[in-house]
C-alpha cells in the first residue's frame, strides 16, 4: 500500500457525515421506538387517503386543513369505531374467562377426552393443557392492559397523519427527487410501497371481515355458542399463516362432537371447509385484481416476519419488507450487473399480467 498518497479531504468529510447521520439516527431510533406502530399506521392511512386528499384539494379546490379533518375523521369513523367495538365485545365476552380460568381447563378437557375415545388422538395432554391455560390466561390480561398504550399510538398517529395530508404531494416529491435510484427505478420503489400497503391494508381487514361474518351466519345456523364472538375471533384468525380460519372453526366443531351434538358438528365441519374455504379462495382473487396483485407467498411470509417486527401492524409492514426486498434486488441487477436487462418485478408475478389484466378492466 502506498502511504504517500493521501485520502482526498472530501472523503474523509464524507464518511465522518455518514457516521454523524447514522449514530444520530441510532440513537433517535432507541428513544423513539415506541412511536414505530404510531408511524407505520399514519404512513398506512396517507397510502390510503393520499389521492382523495390531492383530488379535493386540487380538483375540487378545497382547503388542505378541511379536506384533511374531512377524511381524518371519515377514517376514524370507518377503521378505529369498527375496531374499539369488536375490542369492547372482546372484552365483555372474554372477562368471564380472566375470573374463572377454570372454564378454559374445563373445555379442554371435554374436547380431549372425546378425541382420545373417538380419535385416538392424544392432542391436548395434561401438560400441553397446562400450557394452552396457563398462556390464555396470562395473554388475555396483557391484552386488556395495553388500551392505554393503544390510545397514545393512536394520538399520535392521527398527529402524524395531519403533517403528511397537509403536505400531500411534496412527499412524493421529494422521495422523486432523493431515491438514490434512475428515475425508472423511483417509480417502481413508489409504485411498491403502494401496492403493497394498500394490498394489505385493505385487503386483509376486508377478507377478515368477510370470513368473519361467513363463519358468524353458520355458527348461528349450527347452533354454535356465542355465533358473534366465534364470528369475530374467526376474522382475526384468518391473519394467522397457514392455518387461517381452521384455528376457530375447528376447535368449535370439536366441541360440538364432545357435546353430543353430532349434527351441528358435522355441519360446522362442512360450512368451515366447503363455504369458509372457498369464500377465502374466491374473495381473495377478487380484491388481488382489484386492490393489489401481490403474490401469496410473500404475504404469507411477510405476515410471519411483520408480526414478530411490528406486531399487529406487521399484517402490512412484513410483506411490504419482503416486496421491497426483491424489487432493491432486481434494481441492483439492472442497475450495477446488467442495465440493459430489464426484470419484471417478482412481486406481481402472480399469474404474469396483473397489471395487463387491471388496464383491461378498467378499459371494460
Amino acid at each position: 500500500m502506498d502511504f504517500s498518497q493521501k485520502i482526498p479531504a472530501n472523503k474523509v468529510r464524507q464518511v465522518l457525515f455518514l457516521i454523524a447521520v447514522t449514530t444520530l439516527g441510532i440513537l433517535l431510533y432507541l428513544q423513539m421506538s415506541f412511536m414505530l406502530s404510531a408511524f407505520l399506521g399514519a404512513m398506512a392511512l396517507y397510502m390510503i387517503l393520499r389521492r382523495s386528499m390531492i383530488k379535493l384539494v386540487f380538483e375540487k379546490g378545497w382547503k388542505k386543513w378541511v379536506a384533511a379533518t374531512m377524511l381524518m375523521t371519515l377514517s376514524f369513523i370507518v377503521i378505529v369505531l369498527p375496531f374499539a367495538w369488536i375490542a369492547y365485545i372482546l372484552a365483555d365476552k372474554i372477562t368471564p374467562f380472566i375470573q374463572h380460568p377454570e372454564i378454559i381447563k374445563n373445555t379442554f378437557v371435554k374436547m380431549q377426552t372425546y378425541l382420545i375415545q373417538h380419535v385416538k388422538l392424544d392432542l391436548l395432554s395434561d401438560a400441553n393443557m397446562g400450557k394452552v391455560t396457563t398462556g390464555i390466561t396470562n395473554f388475555i390480561p396483557t391484552v386488556l392492559s395495553s388500551t392505554a398504550n393503544t390510545l397514545v399510538n393512536l394520538v399520535v398517529m392521527y398527529f402524524l397523519l395531519w403533517f403528511m395530508l397537509i403536505n400531500a404531494g411534496a412527499i412524493e416529491r421529494w422521495l422523486q427527487k432523493n431515491l438514490p435510484f434512475q428515475p425508472e427505478n423511483r417509480q417502481k420503489v413508489i409504485h411498491e410501497v403502494k401496492e403493497s400497503v394498500m394490498s394489505n391494508a385493505v385487503g386483509l381487514p376486508i377478507m377478515g371481515i368477510i370470513q368473519g361474518i361467513i363463519a358468524g351466519i353458520g355458527y348461528w345456523i349450527f347452533k354454535a355458542p356465542d355465533p358473534l364472538l366465534w364470528g369475530i375471533v374467526t376474522g382475526i384468525c384468518s391473519f394467522i399463516p397457514f392455518v387461517g380460519t381452521m384455528a376457530a372453526w375447528v376447535p368449535i366443531a370439536i366441541l360440538s362432537f364432545a357435546s353430543g351434538d353430532t349434527g351441528n358438528a358435522i355441519g360446522q365441519v362442512i360450512w368451515g371447509l366447503i363455504v369458509i374455504g372457498c369464500s377465502d379462495n374466491v374473495f381473495r382473487m377478487i380484491l388481488q385484481r382489484r386492490i393489489g396483485n401481490i403474490h401469496p407467498i410473500i404475504t404469507v411470509f411477510g405476515v410471519i416476519v411483520g408480526l414478530n417486527m411490528f406486531g399487529f401492524l406487521g399484517l402490512i409492514f412484513g410483506p411490504l419488507l419482503i416486496s421491497l426486498f426483491l424489487l432493491l434486488v432486481e434494481i441492483y441487477i439492472n442497475e450495477f450487473v446488467n442495465p440493459a436487462l430489464h426484470v419484471e418485478p417478482i412481486t406481481q408475478r402472480n399469474g404474469g399480467d396483473g397489471d395487463e389484466e387491471k388496464d383491461k378492466d378498467k378499459k371494460e
